[in-house]
Order: C-alpha cells, then sequence, then structure tokens
C-alpha cells in the first residue's frame, strides 16, 4: 500500500472510531436507569470526601513547597552539622 493512502485514510478511520463510541456512548446512556435516593447520597458523600481531601492535598503542597523555600535559602554548610 502507498504510504499516501495510508495517510488519508487514517483521519477516515479515526473520525469512524470517534462516532461510534459516540454512539456506543448515547445508547448506553439512554438505557441506564437514574440513580436512587441510596445511590445519589453516597455519591454525594464520596464527592464530598474527595473534596476535602483535594484540600488537605493542597494545604500538604502548599507547606512542602514552603519547607524547599526555607532550605534552598540556607548556605550548605548550615545543612550539616560539623562532624566530630
Amino acid at each position: 500500500m502507498d504510504p499516501g493512502s495510508v495517510g488519508v485514510l487514517i483521519p477516515i478511520v479515526a473520525i469512524g472510531a470517534w462516532a461510534w463510541v459516540r454512539t456506543a456512548k448515547l445508547k448506553a446512556e439512554s438505557r441506564s436507569p437514574g440513580l436512587d435516593s441510596e445511590a445519589s447520597g453516597r455519591l454525594e458523600a464520596l464527592e464530598h470526601e474527595v473534596g476535602s481531601l483535594r484540600h488537605e492535598l493542597g494545604e500538604t503542597q502548599e507547606r512542602l513547597d514552603f519547607a524547599e523555600r526555607l532550605l534552598a535559602q540556607r548556605k550548605p554548610d548550615e545543612l550539616n552539622p560539623p562532624a566530630k
């Protein structure tokens, strides 16, 4: 097969695959029933917990950045105690 013709087929196959995946997603969404109240409550609880974990991770990253800045300001001889 000519490399030029393969180059033309790649976008055509990609567009076809995208359309097939999009159609499959739409069919799956139309068949799935809505969430019941228990699942909805559990989902909200999980979303809240993930939000709090993200907040804690952000605070931890800020503390790490602060510690890195403090260590970067010190001279190398200040970081290592003298040998006895």
